[in-house]
């Protein structure tokens, strides 16, 4: 067999979003009535033992032979994989989460859409396309993810879809998905157009207290997190915007158990503890923010810190812009006449507090 023999259907998001007219990235493809060893013999590469899922040797996009799943166990794994090569394109979209996503396109331009996922791209539904929905408990996480990608267009979740979801929230199936890839739809959701929605998605399908029985969302953070969109697409500053509510070791445990990565747990854990300081005046107070921030250092995240800062606690653009001037004006700090002097130790460290002191009361008197 060819390359060009190969029965290849494009799949998924690129088509979905084609209809939209909106962006995409990635592109997704199904290869019908084929076997491993054949992509093999052309040049694919296999990624992971789980599911028979190939990278194309030139442009390294995913080409999956088309499957069904049978469940088999607990959790998003917990699934036996049958990719024989009698499975067809309509069994293999059969098995996809959402009727918007089981929608394929052939090499001519012809559109296979057995479920009806055109019909409500048009209506703006999100719906599952089977009762197998149930079996997959990141579903859930999924249908809010796209729920807050798309809820600026004006879609919506089935009723129907919704009753799964609470079904799936209520078995305990979603306690067998790992931190970690709880954490991948999380920042995913975070990045998103309307990523309030996620939260409130899983709030009405009960998947927040299944999943986070100790955090407890107000309508606050979910509005805080709502401006943070507005202001900036960095996901660690609209995660600190959601969790500024919580008290510190809630925080902790809750980074703990998404495993999230120290750009994100930093951000967060700094504004809960010292974002409050950010708007108090006077040279001290500027210097502790400036020293507990870390920002000679960090300035990258001291600039993130300020974005979170203006959401959380209302920091002022002016005091923002002062904090800026005193971090550039103390980093210019010459020590070498100290070294020359003979200073050594933490002496160099005490002049230079003393310094970036002196300098913060003469820009204050500037500011008078």
């Amino acid at each position: 067999m060819t390359a060009t023999e190969l029965e290849v259907y494009l799949v998924g998001g690129a088509v979905r979003d084609r209809l939209l007219g909106v962006p995409f990235r990635e592109r997704d493809w199904v290869v019908v009535g084929a076997q491993a060893d054949q992509l093999l013999a052309l040049g694919y590469r296999q990624v992971g033992r789980d599911f028979p899922v190939f990278l194309h040797p030139e442009t390294g996009e995913e080409y999956a032979l088309a499957r069904t799943e049978r469940k088999s166990g607990h959790g998003y794994t917990g699934f036996v994989v049958n990719s024989d090569p009698s499975v067809t394109l309509e069994e293999d979209l059969y098995r996809r989460d959402l009727t918007v996503n089981a929608i394929a396109e052939d090499a001519q331009g012809q559109l296979i859409d057995p479920y009806g996922g055109q019909q409500d791209l048009q209506a703006r539904i999100l719906r599952h396309v089977s009762g197998a929905f149930v079996e997959d408990p990141l579903r859930v996480l999924r249908v809010a993810r796209f729920a807050a990608r798309y809820a600026h267009l004006g879609f919506t979740i089935a009723g129907d879809t919704l009753e799964l979801m609470r079904q799936i929230s209520a078995s305990g199936e979603l306690q067998h998905l790992p931190g970690e890839r709880i954490w991948q739809e999380l920042e995913r959701a975070l990045g998103e157009a309307s990523p309030q929605v996620f939260f409130t998605t899983l709030g009405d399908c009960g998947a927040l207290q299944a999943l986070f029985p100790d955090w407890q969302i107000q309508s606050a953070h979910l509005q805080q997190l709502q401006r943070s969109a507005e202001i900036t697409s960095a996901s660690s500053i609209r995660f600190a915007a959601l969790t500024a509510g919580l008290e510190l070791e809630q925080l902790r445990s809750l980074c703990r158990q998404l495993r999230a990565p120290n750009s994100h747990r930093e951000l967060a854990l700094l504004c809960c503890q010292t974002g409050a300081s950010a708007n108090v005046p006077g040279p001290l107070a500027t210097l502790e923010l400036l020293e507990h921030t870390d920002a000679w250092r960090r300035p990258d995240r001291f600039e993130d810190f300020l974005s979170a800062c203006a959401v959380i606690y209302q920091l002022q653009t002016a005091r923002a812009d002062y904090l800026r001037l005193a971090l550039g004006r103390c980093q210019r700090i010459d020590t070498k006449p100290w070294r020359d002097a003979g200073v050594r130790g933490t002496d160099i460290g005490a002049n230079i507090r003393r310094e970036r002191l002196r300098i913060l009361e003469e820009l204050d008197a500037e500011r008078e």
